[in-house]
């Protein structure tokens, strides 16, 4: 009987929408790490494929149960129509359904993705800060080259806080819904510890550089005040030398 078979086939097709529906989009997701949301990822991409190539499945159930109305006694035209304007209207929900979800979880991962980067960015610029710091550490020479230090510092200091902001905006976004909550606070945790700690060194390393320029500039005056004396001396003792003048005369010059 043709009726049997279209509600057969018409009944197979609600059976696998209710299958995929609790499947992938009723049960509660939980992504603890990124393994588990990237397999999420391509499982809805499965999903939302196989749901679409179903479309042809559904257009001919349609096309037969159309046919078969067109030819049919009208008594069973209703319950047949009812029947296909269901299906249709739940594969047509599913598939929205299934997009939605699956561009959802895209951003998500790509969210994940962005975030990574950013902290990479920012782990890079700290590791330079770091050997920045070092060869700072016991710096040797006079005022000019420790001034040059202390200004490749202070340049490597002046570092946007664009990507700071959005690692902390990226964080909130996936937290707030649970995504890789603990994976995330772990890693925002282990960031801003050494952030806080290399500035803060940062700025004790600038203060000790200042007083450094300082106290090589205040050598460098008395050293030159010596050598402009000695330069005095020296040209006297030339003068007296040159006149055999004999050191008990200038004691105080021989002295």
């Amino acid at each position: 009987d043709k009726t049997v078979s279209l509600r057969k086939d018409l009944s197979e097709m609600h059976e696998w929408i209710t299958q995929a529906e609790e499947e992938y989009l009723e049960r509660d997701f939980e992504y603890k790490t990124p393994d588990e949301l990237q397999k999420a990822v391509e499982e809805l991409k499965r999903a939302k494929e196989e749901a679409m190539q179903k479309e042809v499945k559904v257009k001919l159930i349609t096309d037969s149960v159309n046919n078969f109305i067109a030819k049919a006694p009208p008594a069973a035209h209703e319950a047949l129509k009812k029947e296909l304007d269901v299906l249709i209207t739940s594969y047509q929900r599913l598939c929205s359904r299934l997009k939605g979800k699956c561009k959802t979880l895209e951003e998500v991962w790509a969210c994940w993705r962005e975030l990574l980067s950013y902290l990479d960015a920012e782990d890079k610029w700290l590791n330079e800060i770091e050997l920045k710091l070092k060869a700072t550490e016991n710096i040797q020479g006079g005022a000019e080259e420790i001034s040059e230090s202390l200004d490749s510092l202070e340049r490597l200091m002046r570092h946007p806080e664009d990507n700071r902001n959005q690692i902390r905006e990226l964080a909130q976004t996936l937290t707030d819904g649970g995504i890789l909550d603990e994976l995330i606070n772990e890693k925002l945790e282990k960031f801003n510890t050494r952030w806080e700690e290399l500035q803060q060194e940062a700025v004790r390393r600038q203060k000790s550089l200042e007083q450094s320029i300082q106290s090589a500039q205040e050598t460098d005056k008395t050293l030159r005040l010596i050598q402009e004396s000695l330069a005095v001396i020296d040209k006297q003792l030339t003068a007296y030398t040159a006149d055999r003048v004999d050191a008990a005369q200038v004691p105080q010059e021989a002295q």
